[in-house]
């Protein structure tokens, strides 16, 4: 299919077989061509200013017009000649400091010369992207707050995880690619079914979904309570085929019933007919005999399909299920656009005793809010509420500073560790430590208090 990336189009069919990190260059008609490596020579004059404080962009600097640039492509010449064109015909070139003409040619490199370089997807490259392009698909999902999330979950191969995220799947990719295929992971979704957008980005083998398994959060409380039954979800496939064929049995009644109405009127036609006419309407009959055959197998074959994929569906939600009621998964990672107390207070239900759990929110509020709820429940430790802060740097000799633009906030996130929670003695305990934990100068005014 056709690819569109970054105002450039073309077709991936020349790139299979290749390795990963090949660098194509893109030809007429949109294929790719491996790309020679060709030892880049130096512009003609190496010329360069010791600072760039005397040149003015007034746009005048620059000879060649947009109409010259397009009779250059036009010829067919390629980006590396039309950049040469570019520095030549440039009045301010050489009084540019030789860093600053790097940049200039690395810039228009990027805009005339038409090179691809096809990486290997990995959590880091995705998440760069995803947050550069469409941060809102991510819930503003900042790289190294990613990062911080895994390491505080603690998500390693081997282990049991729930995963409650609406950020495209790129959460999820990221847990599976820290498993590397071992392990089980239990995908909660809101609505309809999951997404998995940014997961399917990461080219996984098939072994990798072997072991994950989805189930909604809205049969949640259902679970929890006991009232959750899988009465529903059918014994054998075979129920589903007597199902079927006696509706294929009442549509097959419907459409000979048709038919013969829609031959009565034929009967009561004129009986002065030429043969010719005759063997026409006798070739349109058995057409129509044959597509109305074909069109009811295709409905039979579709049914089974419809309802071999729906029994599928209820096995795996089954499974994932029966994996739930375990109630020792060894790690919870939420990232969601939904408030986060609900979500954690329920899912927690599902983790074992000193286990991690790691809450992603864009926003501070919803997790502050959080933080005192889990405090009074009581059954965590280690309760940490934190942000990380990025910036870039520029590192050249001479010139390392900060990047003049960087991220305003990359989120808040929720961590804490699992304990055994004696319902019993909780409320007594939760109102003890939080008397103590109040400052002196408060206790002693609320012993002052009369009764």
């Amino acid at each position: 299919r056709k690819i569109i990336f970054e105002k450039q189009w073309f077709y991936l069919d020349n790139a299979i077989g290749h390795i990963y990190g090949t660098t194509f260059e893109v030809t007429s008609g949109g294929n790719l061509q491996p790309k020679q490596e060709v030892e880049e020579t130096a512009t003609e004059t190496k010329e360069a200013g010791t600072d760039n404080r005397n040149i003015v962009d007034d746009g005048k600097s620059q000879k060649l017009t947009h109409d010259d640039i397009k009779a250059l492509k036009d010829k067919g010449i390629k980006g590396q000649e039309i950049v040469q064109q570019l520095i030549e015909n440039s009045t301010t070139f050489r009084d540019k400091t030789e860093f600053a003409q790097d940049k200039y040619i690395k810039k228009k490199k990027k805009k005339y010369e038409a090179v691809i370089t096809i990486v290997k997807p990995s959590t880091r490259i995705l998440s760069t992207m995803y947050y550069a392009r469409e941060p809102g698909k991510i819930n503003h999902l900042r790289y190294d707050t990613l990062a911080q999330m895994l390491t505080l979950g603690n998500v390693h191969a081997g282990t049991k995880m729930i995963v409650m995220e609406t950020c495209a799947g790129l959460v999820l990719g990221a847990v599976m690619e820290r498993m590397g295929g071992y392990g089980s992971i239990i995908q909660m979704y809101p609505g309809g079914g999951p997404v998995r957008a940014a997961t399917s980005c990461f080219g996984f083998p098939k072994p990798f979904f072997d072991n994950l398994h989805e189930f909604p959060l809205s049969k949640v409380q259902s679970l929890l309570s006991g009232t959750f039954s899988t009465e529903t979800l059918p014994a054998d496939p075979e129920e589903n085929a007597l199902v079927e064929e006696e509706s294929n049995g009442l549509r097959e009644e419907k459409q000979t019933s048709l038919q013969e109405t829609e031959e009565e009127p034929a009967a009561e036609a004129p009986m002065d007919i030429n043969p010719t006419e005759e063997q026409d309407t006798m070739d349109m009959n058995a057409e129509d005999a044959e597509f109305k055959e074909n069109k009811e197998k295709e409905n039979k074959e579709n049914v089974r399909d419809k309802q071999m994929k729906q029994w599928e569906r209820r096995k795996k939600l089954k499974e994932a299920a029966a994996l739930l009621r375990e109630r020792n998964a060894d790690g919870l990672i939420v990232a969601s656009k939904f408030h986060p107390t609900p979500l954690l207070l329920s899912l927690l239900e599902f983790v074992a005793p000193s286990r991690p759990f790691v809450v992603y929110c864009q926003y501070k509020e919803p997790l502050l809010e959080c933080y005192t709820k889990l405090r009074e429940r009581g059954g965590v430790i280690n309760l940490k509420l934190s942000e990380t802060w990025l910036r870039n740097y520029q590192v050249l000799p001479d010139r390392s500073h900060p990047k003049l633009t960087m991220s305003g906030g990359g989120g808040y996130l929720l961590s804490g560790i699992t304990v055994i929670l004696e319902k019993g003695k909780s409320d007594s305990s939760n109102s003890e430590a939080l008397k103590m934990e109040e400052p002196s100068s408060k206790r002693c005014r609320l012993q002052d208090l009369p009764c």
